[in-house]
């Protein structure tokens, strides 16, 4: 349908995962502009700008720092982060506990992410949450799932928190408020 569509058009699509649309030969032909998640993250200065304009909140260079290495600057991780300090008594010790296993985070994890998928990735997604890297074979020891090449390139279509670490689609990582769960 696109291939007959007017010279002109312009279509912009939104979506956590990849569209079912020739994206190879779109790419090829000069013919998409990708914003990714990587293009999405928070720099520490917009960090700064968030927590100050957006939230309020007065937090040094250092903790603004923190929070932006723990949330890899996704803003959802850093939204969770500012109502984590909005409701603490101890703002340092706050942002220093503030990783995957807290209470906001994982709740979102559960609600927003695992809750809608099938429990063959839900296994596969606690079993191998405690890998630092993930490759198919390490997957399938870990898992005793033998699709787990199938199962990573879902979960990358998916957008659903991992990060490959190369062009071949051999390594991969979870990204920070993922790793190390044990749902």
């Amino acid at each position: 349908m696109l291939h007959q569509a007017i010279q002109n058009l312009h279509l912009v699509i939104t979506t956590r995962e990849d569209p079912g649309l020739p994206l190879a030969h779109l790419r090829v032909k000069n013919q998409l502009t990708e914003i990714r998640a990587a293009d999405l993250r928070f720099s520490p200065e917009e960090a700064v700008e968030y927590f100050t304009k957006v939230m309020s909140i007065h937090l040094s260079e250092k903790q603004v720092n923190l929070l932006g290495q723990r949330t890899e600057g996704w803003i959802a991780g850093l939204q969770l982060a500012a109502l984590s300090l909005k409701d603490s008594r101890d703002p340092e010790l706050s942002i220093n506990a503030f990783r995957g296993t807290h209470r906001h985070v994982l709740d979102y994890l559960l609600e927003e992410v695992l809750n809608g998928q099938t429990e063959e990735v839900r296994s596969f997604l606690r079993r191998t949450s405690i890998l630092e890297q993930l490759s198919s074979p390490l997957c399938e020891a870990v898992s005793g799932q033998k699709n787990s090449q199938q199962l990573l390139r879902y979960l990358e279509r998916s957008n659903l928190f991992l990060v490959p670490l190369d062009d071949h689609r051999t390594w991969y990582r979870y990204h920070a408020l993922f790793a190390g769960k044990s749902w």
